[in-house]
């Protein structure tokens, strides 16, 4: 270890919370994982019939109406913020802190929040309302009038991304730095790296982190639909997203929220913490190509791998497990796999590889952020999840995927790879903690 090295503090993994379409806590959805189970099924939020993909990874089970009993002032909430809540409630509770007994000035949040879509109905009924028949123009005191009675000022905010951060930042007491980042697939893992950043130098103490987001309404499905970045495998849902096998047709879209307590490992300790695990590295890059396909040689997701690697201390042989992107479109799967050969070497053919999306879907903003905790529970119970759905082998996709069945395997060292649209490219870097470093 440098001596740069040496004075850069340890980040450890305190608390852990997720709400998933396999499960309402983090436990639930690490169970459904182990067991290779899929969570996607036939849309119910609205009506798919006539769109060309009519599955999605909904939540099971979320009880909207307690909710927003239990605080009134979410009546206007979006689906993304309500599951932020609960996923924080968790790693919050787990993490064992309880108010007054941290110094809230140093306990900060990063986070990945992206809309859940404006309120299609009242929207819809607004511009009805307002339209004038003959001109085809918006007559502005007309719509004015009708949203007054159909739409509500909050509401409108509510839309905002950065509501989600408002809400959290209100809700436990966060009086450090506050910030969300939207950087598409790759906005969790973003703000897991800059969380850990903040506190290995020493700006903070704590870091609430992770990421939320739903796009499982009309214009979501519509937008990837044209696309043609969705399966649609209607009639099989379960069978749907099928990551590196060669009849892949498209991810399939899901929604959820994960969130993790970042804390400095003497803090951590003074107070007698649970840990999870560690945050060693964090890779960032650009690809400057294209909006929606990744740069054909792999080389900002290369370069992104590689510096994780090196901030961790990282050989190739020091790797246990990679988490993929894993998407299951024809592009992005062919190409990650090719940059895991360039990065890993002679180590790529015996190293496991498993995306989570093939049971989880894409939950986008919120994808990454699962998929670190994927890691840390993985080394933690020393099993690796699978890929299911792979059936068939594709020439161009050739590693070890850990097809259909969860595998029993010493993991130590993990890689979680998150590459989003517009050229992000996102590699963490997750660690058992050894308690005698």
């Amino acid at each position: 270890m440098s001596a740069s090295q040496e004075k850069l503090r340890r980040v450890m993994v305190t608390g852990c919370g997720a709400v998933t379409p396999l499960g309402l806590t983090a436990a639930e959805s690490w169970e459904g994982l182990k067991a290779g189970r899929s969570g996607i099924r036939r849309i119910s939020v609205f009506d798919p019939e006539g769109f060309p993909t009519q599955i999605a990874g909904e939540i099971p089970g979320f009880d909207f109406a307690a909710a927003i009993r239990e605080n009134p002032d979410l009546k206007d909430a979006r689906r993304s913020t309500f599951f932020a809540l609960r996923a924080a409630e968790e790693a919050f509770k787990s993490c064992g802190l309880k108010s007054g007994s941290f110094d809230p000035e140093r306990f900060g949040i990063y986070f990945g929040a992206a809309d859940s879509g404006v309120d299609f109905k009242a929207f819809v009924q607004t511009i009805g309302r307002s339209l004038d028949a003959e001109t085809g123009k918006i007559d502005g005191g007309r719509y004015l009038e009708a949203a007054g009675h159909i739409m509500t000022g909050m509401g409108e905010l509510e839309s905002q991304p950065y509501m989600t951060l408002s809400h959290l930042v209100k809700r436990f007491k966060i009086e450090g730095p506050a910030t969300n980042g939207i950087t598409a697939c790759a906005a969790s893992s973003q703000a897991i790296g800059e969380a850990f950043e903040w506190i290995r130098r020493g700006d903070t103490d704590m870091m609430m982190t992770g990421g939320s987001h739903s796009m499982v309404y009309p214009l979501g499905i519509a937008g990837f639909s044209l696309l043609t970045a969705l399966s649609t495998r209607n009639e099989e849902p379960a069978r749907a997203s099928r990551p590196f096998d060669k009849n892949r047709d498209g991810f399939v879209l899901s929604e959820g929220a994960c969130v993790l307590m970042l804390e400095e490992l003497e803090h951590a300790r003074r107070r007698g913490a649970q840990i999870y695990g560690e945050i060693t590295g964090y890779g960032a890059t650009a690809d400057a190509y294209r909006m929606t396909d990744m740069d054909p040689e792999g080389r900002g997701a290369c370069r992104a791998m590689e510096l994780a690697m090196k901030k961790a201390g990282l050989r190739p042989d020091d790797v246990d497990y990679i988490n993929a992107h894993g998407t299951a479109t024809q592009v992005n799967d062919a190409i990650e796999t090719m940059v895991i050969k360039k990065v890993m070497g002679d180590r790529a053919a015996s190293v496991p590889v498993s995306s989570i999306k093939s049971m989880v879907g894409h939950m986008i903003a919120a994808a990454g952020a699962f998929e670190a905790m994927t890691c840390l529970y993985a080394i933690r119970n020393s099993v690796i999840p699978p890929t299911i759905n792979y059936e068939e082998p594709d020439p161009r996709c050739d590693l070890d995927y850990v097809p259909n069945t969860a595998r029993s395997a010493k993991v130590r060292h993990a890689l979680s790879n998150s590459f989003g649209f517009g050229g992000q490219n996102i590699c963490l870097a997750v660690g058992a903690y050894d308690n005698e470093s």
